[in-house]
């Protein structure tokens, strides 16, 4: 569901293999035969009505996006969170609407809550059944590597792991001899380069993927040359997927094909989503939470001198400076060249200002960023302008997190790395989630890390 927003992809999703297309029409074929399966079982006839909505259900559900090689527990997550994400679009719009009086209230609600075991169990049991039909005979497809270096082994590897792309792989070409070659193992060296055209005419290999450098255009020509008598797929795998790609995929600029290495995932529609996500959310959040603010506003007025709402430069979208918002909960206000970041027993945290960062009450003031469009709810946590300026020296891929606005929230603060980063280390890891994030973000990933900071605060003991 929702998959033009999710970049997660496990298996081989180009192109109309047998598995692609069963995570493609899977969700959606299951949410529309649940709705008819509901409204048979009430007695009701499929008249016009459901036609309309099994429509609107397909369309916001096509194409899934829980693919097969996710694991368990993140297929269900998926499904969970992108079926409360189509139900409530739904059940807004039919009661705005009106159309939902269309149906009985038992077929709706049925409908809703059979739905999401429905789709855990059809993916289910597509786990168990596809590499059983991949396996039969046709279904197979064989492929051979050309090179045998990085690229070449890695790419062999994924075919050996990933059950459900439906591609066996033969062996290596290579001009080098067996002993020069590195994490060949015991995997088979069928000859040189030159060798290549023969043996794929022969033993009818369908797949060749070249992972060659793209120094050695002419051998890359001359390989190409050699395979025009062939009817072999040929696929490219260039070396620039040597270094770490974040939302890495294949564009075109007026018909010319580039390759994205590094960039942001809110583009086009994403960003649009993203946006309105986020000013819709934290629109009924304020309004929720208001009596809470309040409370912690007159808090920290009686707990000590100063301003209620601290003010700190940090840095956002694409490095550049913004004022962050949060309740004062020290006795004073860093915002300079040196600043010290809170500590176990920091002398300058107020007995209220302990209990409003341990329940993280002193970083709701940032819903105002982020109708402000400054931040956004979820996203790698901003940090103070002179801890960038530090950690950008010292950590690989640092100002990476600055291709997105920071959130409120984020993928490394719910897998535990929230608070104080005394060491490099840790600083390290809180960068590797939120580059995590970057390569695979998707609306379902941003409900979830929501619900789970929820749950997870007042029982986080990292906070200080």
């Amino acid at each position: 569901m929702l998959a033009t927003l999710d970049k997660s992809n496990g298996s081989h999703r180009s192109g109309l293999s047998f598995s692609s297309t069963i995570e493609t029409f899977l969700d959606p074929i299951v949410a529309v035969g649940s709705l008819f399966v509901c409204a048979y079982s009430c007695g009701e006839v499929l008249g016009p009505e459901y036609v309309i909505l099994a429509l609107i259900v397909f369309s916001l559900t096509f194409p899934g996006n829980i693919f097969l090689n996710d694991s368990l527990r993140r297929m269900l997550r998926k499904t969970f969170v992108n079926w409360v994400i189509v139900a409530g679009i739904m059940v807004f719009f039919g009661e705005a609407s009106g159309y939902i009086n269309f149906f009985p209230r038992d077929v709706i609600y049925s409908w809703l809550i059979a739905t999401p075991f429905a789709l855990m169990t059809a993916n289910s049991l597509a786990r168990w059944i596809i590499p059983n039909v991949l396996a039969m005979e046709g279904n197979t497809r064989t492929a051979v590597i050309a090179g045998c270096n990085d690229i070449g082994t890695r790419l062999a590897e994924n075919f050996g792991s990933n059950k459900f792309i439906g591609v066996r792989f033969v062996g290596y070409f290579d001009d080098r001899q067996r002993d020069r070659l590195d994490g060949i193992g015991d995997a088979p060296l069928l000859g040189s380069f030159d060798q290549l055209a023969e043996y794929v005419k022969t033993h009818h290999v369908d797949h060749i993927y070249l992972a060659l450098p793209m120094a050695t255009q002419p051998r890359i020509l001359k390989i190409l040359d050699n395979l025009k008598d062939t009817t072999t797929s040929i696929f490219f795998v260039p070396d620039i997927f040597v270094t770490d790609l974040i939302q890495g995929r294949v564009d075109q600029v007026g018909g010319m094909p580039v390759v994205a290495v590094c960039e942001t995932p809110f583009t086009g529609a994403s960003g649009v989503i993203k946006r309105i996500s986020d000013i819709i959310l934290s629109i009924l959040i304020m309004i929720l939470i208001s009596p809470i603010m309040l409370f912690a506003a007159i808090g920290v007025k009686l707990s000590s001198s100063g301003p209620v709402i601290f003010k700190q430069r940090r840095y956002g979208l694409d490095g550049k400076e913004i004022v962050v918002y949060k309740f004062r909960s020290m006795t004073t206000c860093d915002d300079g060249k040196d600043v010290k970041q809170a500590t176990r027993g920091d002398s300058r945290i107020t007995r209220f200002g302990a209990f409003i960062r341990k329940t993280s009450i002193d970083e709701l003031p940032q819903f105002i960023n982020v109708l402000q469009g400054r931040m956004s709810i979820v996203g790698p946590r901003p940090h103070a302008v002179s801890h960038n300026e530090t950690y950008r020296k010292l950590i690989k891929g640092y100002m990476v997190r600055h291709k997105v606005k920071p959130g409120i929230t984020g993928w490394a603060q719910v897998n535990g790395y929230r608070g104080e980063t005394e060491t490099v280390e840790k600083m390290e890891k809180r960068i590797e989630y939120d580059l995590e994030y970057l390569r695979n973000w998707s609306l379902s990933m941003d409900l979830w890390i929501i619900i789970k900071t929820a749950v997870t605060t007042l029982k986080d003991s990292s906070a200080y």
